[in-house]
C-alpha cells in the first residue's frame, strides 16, 4: 500500500485516479493538488481525497507516490518544481498523451537528483473534461502504456505498473519515441480528423448539420473535446502527427481517385481491405 499518494491536477484523469485509488484501497492518504479550489473542494466532499492544497510544493512534500494529472505542456513546466520539492524515495509518474519530451526532461532532472520516474499514458478518457466527469471505473480494462528507458529502475517500473493494474488497467510498455508515433496514429490523428470533418461541414454546408444523425455524431464525438488540451497535444507531438497526416492525405487521394474514375472494382477493393483491417481490431 502507498502511504501518501499526491495527485497534481484533479480533473478527469487525476480525479478518476483519486476515485479508483480510493475504491481499491491503494493509499492510506490521498492529497489533491491544483489551482482551482472549487474543483479540489468537490473531490474533498466526495471523499476521493483526504486533503487538498493549492500549494504544489507543500502538496508533494512527504508523498510516497506522485502522479502528474495535468495537460502535457503543464507536466513539463511543473516537473522541475515537483522534482525539487518531492521527498527522497518518491515514485513519480504522469498521464501525458505524449511522452518523449516529458521523459527526456525527467532524465535531465535525474542527472542532478536521482528520483524514480516512469512515464505513463492511460488510454482512457472522454470528450468531456473536469472533475465532474471523473469515474472510479475509468481505467477498468483500459490500456496503460508505460515508457521506461534503459535508465529506469526495474523496481520503479514494477511499482508504476502495479499501481495501474490495481485500478484495472492493462499495462504495456513502449519506448517514448515509439509511443509518440503510435498515439499520433491511433489517437491524435483521429481527433484532428474529427475536428476537421466537423469544421468542413460547419463551414461549407452548415445546413446539413440540422440532419446529422448517429453516424455523423459518433464519428465526430471527440471533436467536442477540450480545445486547450488538444492544442497542447497536437503541438507537443507535431512531428509524429505531421507524418501521420501525410499518410492520411495519401489514403484520401487514393479514395478520391477511385471515385473520380468511377471505378467500382477499385473502390470496392479498397473498402474491403479497410473493412477487414477494422474488423481485426479487438
Amino acid at each position: 500500500m502507498i502511504g501518501t499518494l499526491a495527485i497534481v491536477g484533479v480533473g478527469l484523469l487525476g480525479g478518476s485516479v483519486a476515485k479508483a485509488a480510493r475504491a481499491a484501497g491503494l493509499a492510506r492518504e490521498i492529497v489533491g493538488i491544483g489551482r482551482d479550489r472549487g474543483r479540489l473542494e468537490a473531490a474533498l466532499r466526495d471523499r476521493a481525497v483526504d486533503r487538498v492544497t493549492t500549494d504544489l510544493e507543500a502538496g508533494v512534500r512527504g508523498a510516497d507516490f506522485v502522479l502528474l494529472g495535468v495537460p502535457v505542456l503543464a507536466i513539463e513546466a511543473l516537473l522541475a518544481r515537483v522534482w525539487r520539492a518531492a521527498s527522497d524515495g518518491v515514485t513519480l509518474t504522469d498521464v501525458g498523451s505524449t511522452k518523449a519530451s516529458i521523459v527526456r526532461a525527467a532524465e535531465r532532472l535525474a542527472a542532478e537528483r536521482p528520483l524514480a520516474f516512469v512515464g505513463s499514458h492511460p488510454m482512457a478518457g472522454s470528450e468531456q473534461s473536469g472533475y465532474g466527469v471523473a469515474r472510479a471505473d475509468l481505467f477498468q480494462g483500459a490500456t496503460v502504456i508505460l515508457t521506461p528507458t534503459d535508465r529506469s529502475e526495474p523496481g520503479t517500473v514494477k511499482a508504476v505498473a502495479g499501481f495501474w493494474e490495481a485500478m484495472g488497467g492493462r499495462v504495456s510498455t513502449l519506448d517514448p519515441e515509439t509511443h509518440d508515433r503510435v498515439v499520433a496514429a491511433i489517437s491524435h490523428l483521429p481527433h484532428l480528423v474529427a475536428y476537421a470533418l466537423t469544421d468542413g461541414v460547419a463551414r461549407f454546408q452548415p445546413e446539413a448539420l440540422e440532419f446529422a444523425a448517429r453516424g455523423f455524431k459518433d464519428t465526430t464525438r471527440i471533436a467536442a473535446s477540450d480545445p486547450g488540451v488538444w492544442t497542447e497535444i497536437f503541438l507537443a507531438n507535431r512531428e509524429a502527427l505531421r507524418a501521420n497526416l501525410e499518410a492520411f492525405r495519401l489514403v484520401l487521394a487514393d479514395l478520391e481517385r477511385a471515385i473520380a474514375m468511377g471505378s467500382g472494382d477499385a473502390l470496392r477493393a479498397m473498402l474491403e481491405r479497410i473493412k477487414a483491417a477494422r474488423e481485426a481490431l479487438r
